[in-house]
């Protein structure tokens, strides 16, 4: 009996989790793998999930500790009631998961608009950045959005659902396989409404334009429909950056050339000193 009752508690604090991240009441939910000495935290962008870097994942897990992590309002992560998302609660959602892996210094790597996500990161926790990676995602948002700009319309409702299926597929190109545009196409028009509406309304955040100086070394790995930024004009936000294109891809970079996109990325974490 004694060894049945050992057997059923040990395998209760086996399976209940230690702790969880969370961020203003909401859980943030986050995977890891791997066990290297050195954290790589993977940020999705705009209506996806951590199912974005399932290609990443395995390959860099075999010498880092590789977190992957759902937005509030994303994937498996709660949603604000308010249905209010903002680049500074994205930032601090990461900032939860980091300290729960307890690592000190992180690589992040963020997708569209988790290029700015890790922006306001650095902006806000600078001592615990080794180096951004941004993809086919902006991290210079000086000026951004331009004057001009024309915000999207809204995400709510029967023409946001059109609005929102006209804009994913914008992101394909004729090479993308159509099994992949039907997994993120599923993905994206997945997300709710409400955070499909309040994440739109996050990116095009006016506030966000700021001037601040990153030190932290930075790569931004471009698309190939992508129109690429002077790096000249970069350097003067993000003094240690340098920019990449990926030919023969659209917006979903390492999802379409995985490979060739772990590439990059190997090159660019090997430079990195924790």
């Amino acid at each position: 009996m004694r060894r049945l009752i050992w057997t059923l508690v040990i395998g209760l604090c086996l399976a209940a989790p230690l702790s969880a991240a969370s961020v203003d009441g909401l859980s943030i939910h986050s995977s890891t793998t791997g066990t290297g000495q050195a954290t790589v935290i993977f940020i999705h962008g705009w209506t996806c999930d951590s199912s974005s870097w399932t290609s990443q994942v395995p390959a860099f897990a075999k010498k880092y500790r590789v977190v992957t992590v759902d937005l509030p309002g994303h994937g498996k992560s709660a949603s604000p009631k308010d249905g209010k998302l903002s680049m500074g609660l994205f930032a601090r959602a990461v900032e939860a998961v980091r300290a729960e892996t307890k690592a000190d210094r992180v690589v992040l790597v963020g997708h569209s608009m988790g290029a700015p996500v890790i922006r306001e990161y650095a902006r806000l926790y600078p001592q615990h950045v080794a180096g951004l990676v941004a993809v086919d995602g902006p991290l210079d948002l000086r000026g951004f959005p331009p004057p001009n700009f024309q915000q999207p319309p809204p995400m709510v409702g029967a023409e946001g659902v059109k609005a929102r299926e006209k804009m994913i597929r914008g992101m394909f190109t004729p090479q993308t396989p159509s099994p992949l545009q039907e997994h993120i196409l599923k993905m994206m028009l997945g997300t709710s409404e409400a955070t499909a509406n309040g994440a739109m309304a996050a990116v095009f955040d006016s506030s966000l334009s700021k001037t601040d100086v990153i030190k932290a070394p930075a790569l931004s790995v471009y698309a190939g429909t992508a129109t690429m930024p002077d790096a000249k004009v970069m350097k003067e936000v993000l003094p240690n950056s340098e920019v990449t294109q990926v030919a023969g891809t659209g917006h979903f970079v390492m999802m379409e050339k995985p490979e060739e996109f772990n590439r990059v990325l190997t090159s660019f974490l090997d430079a990195i000193k924790y």
